[in-house]
């Protein structure tokens, strides 16, 4: 079987790399498109081709304005090109499309010149997009109807896109967000201290809950909390009334460095305001973390299988006796870190994600 993994702007290289490598794997011949991922090296492929046939010109521009602007001069370009190289596969799985008002037009057919069955698959890795621009929405639900196919990472995802969102419910299927063991390598701590880390992970978006997270934490003196990740949002107000015990972090981590984070750990907290499932919360099940999450989205099933517990998002004190809980149960977060060693080796493993996608492709194939 052909499958082409489709990501144009490399939202996700860490997902990209470890589906391509499983599904090359169990068996399938897999292709990447997507482009340069301008922020720092990523895994050399794995047993698949990749192809870095987008946006080739404004990913080594350096200003963001004008990135931004280049990007879309080449998008519609890009896409008619990919269009013509799907022509090779038997299957074709988006995994983002980010100019959804042009997309649905330049996606390519789900039938071949002989009239072969070639499905369309989208990974709906946030269902609607967040803090949209006009009219994104709308655009981003008149593409779902282009798909054979829709996977989400959670049944909270599911209900959503049924209910919500109106697709068909035979057309959305249910697999989960693989752990990402392949980043789960050596590395020093960013800092020494002697006392327990909370660390959030993660790029910096307003969606993402630091706020009540910092107001959260004021009284807790004896452990340190990490922020770690790229701000895309102002984060000066809260840099300047954090606690003395919080380290930020503002900047993108990358691969190399993102281990000894983790590993230094004790406790991962995600305190959002909304997601469907988190590619964070996968990397700390990587490595065996403990999690504190809100009650949002997809997580309270990750809290059912007893590697996280969740607390009701936007409310400090309930987070702050969460925190106050879990630093203080040493016996309860070791519990929870074997929880999280076994589902990174059992149901979120790739090779199960491998074999549940690729029997969603062979079924639909089979029509």
């Amino acid at each position: 079987m052909r499958v082409h993994v489709v990501d144009p702007s490399a939202y996700t290289p860490p997902y990209d790399h470890a589906l391509c490598r499983a599904l090359a794997a169990a068996g399938a011949e897999v292709e990447l498109y997507t482009s340069h991922f301008a922020h720092g090296p990523v895994a050399p492929a794995d047993g698949y081709r990749r192809r870095e046939l987008f946006y080739r010109l404004a990913t080594r521009v350096p200003a963001a304005r004008a990135r931004r602007v280049i990007k879309l001069a080449e998008h519609v370009p890009d896409m008619l090109r990919y269009r013509r190289a799907a022509l090779a596969a038997d299957v074709v799985h988006f995994q983002w499309l980010a100019v959804q008002y042009f997309d649905a037009r330049l996606l390519p057919s789900n039938r071949s010149a002989a009239g072969a069955r070639r499905p369309l698959v989208l990974t709906a890795h946030d269902i609607l997009p967040r803090e949209a621009r006009p009219g994104q929405r709308m655009a981003q639900r008149r593409l779902y109807e282009h798909f054979d196919a829709v996977v989400v990472h959670s049944e909270h995802g599911r209900g959503r896109l049924i209910d919500e969102v109106g697709v068909e419910a035979d057309r959305v299927h249910v697999i989960p967000h693989g752990v990402f063991t392949h980043l789960a390598a050596h590395a020093p701590p960013p800092f020494e201290t002697d006392k327990p880390v909370v660390l959030c992970f993660g790029l910096m978006r307003p969606y993402k809950g630091i706020d009540p997270l910092l107001e959260a934490w004021r009284g807790i003196d004896d452990a340190e909390l990490w922020i770690a990740g790229a701000p895309r949002m102002d984060i000066s107000a809260l840099t300047a009334g954090a606690p003395p015990n919080v380290r930020f972090v503002p900047r993108f981590i990358g691969d190399d460095e993102l281990p000894g984070y983790f590993r230094r750990a004790d406790l991962l907290v995600l305190p959002y305001r909304e997601i469907d499932q988190s590619g964070v919360l996968f990397t700390a099940l990587a490595f065996g973390k403990p999690l504190l999450l809100s009650d949002v989205g997809g997580f309270p099933e990750i809290a059912a299988t007893g590697a996280a517990r969740t607390f009701p998002a936007g409310d400090p004190p309930a987070l702050h006796a969460a925190l106050r809980e879990l630093l203080d149960d040493p016996v309860a977060r070791a519990a929870m870190a074997q929880r999280s060693q076994d589902l990174a080796a059992g149901e979120y493993s790739w090779d199960a994600i491998a074999r549940r996608t690729l029997a969603l492709y062979e079924r639909l194939l089979a029509g």
